[in-house]
């Protein structure tokens, strides 16, 4: 019997649905990463007719800030889904890159014939955030379980003292250097000479294209509402670049040139983001029209704890400076190829960074008026795992509006030094 040789098949962007992306501590203070991935999968199912048993392969999906009730998030997800229960699921996590990488994963199996559809998506809620138990107080806690007796158990509790009641709090901050996200971003923006007033025209022109495709309907049937919201609670139609200088530097205040502000940096946010990817068979078997195909994708990582730290170019969130011109590379392609650029706006400055990173290992410059013509995360607000499945959902329904064929590039950086980058094709 000859061994099993697998064909390599196209992997269809079908449909995306997401829920509105909130403000942390807001409208959904109290909801959980299971209740938010559930209403933006149950829209997708219920949009789209999936309901019925199999109709999709594969459920991925994960969270940055999970409770230990969350390890099986995935999986319990669907279990409270309008989704055959039956479908298999499980979690996947890369910080920020989440959801794209939960997208590749999928589309992977897609393409190997492992399965002919598959959900992929991402749900985090910086409002739920789990909270640590303190370490001495765990250790005492384990003694106490280990004791042989009631005596035992009494002598190892008796140890415990007021302070080790006090939890340990989550901290937006890299373990490696002990500073946040927003430290790490200004140390780049000073390295790569980036301005306040390019930030805040970035971060206006964010609210901008996002007000703009909310009133021509682009997000009618990308977006279900929940908890009383039906468009991104971040969201500032009225933002501009005067509005934005008023707003006071909050990351880089060691240096007297700090430029980052809440205005250009991206909120703390909660929310979930599910795409669909399919088949071409299967697509056309339930005469669903492919929004794109997903046709390259490559990730990649910095030395952010040496480089960034000493000033240097390769910053935490500058990963994507080298894993997309990897992707080009084997692609054949050059940024001039592609009709639309979706970047993750992480922070203004790290995505002007980046295109500055990318002239100069030899691409051509971007044109602006291609890159997040519908807004993007500035705009929509950034819950962590969510990001990857409302650009993959987003890009790929532009793509699909233009006439004829069209190509797109997708850019995540992610904590830890680490990027995710994908192509988008409609043919």
């Amino acid at each position: 019997m000859s061994p099993f040789k697998p064909s390599v098949r196209r992997v269809a962007v079908i449909a995306g649905s997401r829920i509105p992306f909130a403000r942390s501590d807001g409208p959904y203070a109290t909801a959980s990463n299971q209740e938010m991935l559930t209403a933006a999968l149950d829209g997708l199912v219920e949009r789209h007719g999936l309901t019925e048993p199999g109709a999709v392969g594969e459920f991925v999906a994960g969270a940055v800030l999970k409770h230990s009730r969350d390890f099986n998030l995935a999986r319990e997800t669907v279990l409270g889904s309008k989704l055959d229960p039956r479908t298999p699921a499980y979690d996947i996590q890369q910080a920020c890159g989440t959801g794209l990488q939960a997208v590749i994963a999928a589309a992977n199996k897609i393409a190997l014939g492992q399965t002919e559809s598959a959900i992929a998506g991402g749900a985090d809620t910086a409002s739920d955030a789990p909270l640590g138990v303190n370490d001495e107080l765990r250790r005492i806690l384990l003694r106490a379980r280990r004791a042989k007796s009631l005596g035992g158990r009494l002598k190892a509790l008796a140890k415990v003292r007021p302070a080790h009641l006090v939890p340990d709090i989550p901290r937006n901050a890299e373990p490696r250097t002990g500073l946040s996200m927003g430290e790490h971003a200004a140390v780049t923006a000073r390295a790569w000479g980036v301005g306040r007033e390019a930030q805040d025209e970035l971060a206006a022109t964010s609210h901008q294209r996002l007000a703009a495709a909310y009133e021509r309907g682009f997000f009618q049937d990308l977006v279900v509402p929940f908890r009383g919201l039906a468009r991104d609670q971040n969201l500032r139609p009225g933002s501009t670049v005067e509005k934005l200088a008023s707003l006071k530097p909050v990351f880089g205040l060691g240096h007297p040139d700090a430029t980052m502000t809440a205005g250009n940096s991206t909120p703390l946010t909660d929310g979930a983001a599910t795409v669909l990817l399919a088949s071409e068979e299967w697509a056309e078997a339930r005469g669903l029209e492919p929004l794109a195909y997903l046709t390259a994708y490559e990730t990649a990582a910095v030395d952010f704890v040496h480089g960034d730290v000493a000033d240097g170019e390769d910053g935490l969130l500058m990963a994507p400076a080298y894993a997309v011109p990897r992707m080009l590379e084997r692609a054949g392609l050059g940024l001039a190829d592609f009709d639309l650029l979706e970047i993750h706006e992480a922070f203004a400055s790290q995505v002007l960074a980046t295109l500055a990173a990318w002239e100069k290992r030899g691409l051509a410059p971007v044109d602006r008026a291609r890159l997040n013509v519908a807004g993007s995360s500035l705009a929509t607000g950034h819950p962590f795992a969510a990001t990857g499945a409302r650009i993959v959902a987003t890009l790929a329904k532009l793509l699909a509006e233009r006439e004829g064929p069209g190509r797109g590039l997708i850019s995540v950086c992610a904590a830890g030094g680490q990027g995710v980058t994908a192509i988008l094709e409609r043919t």
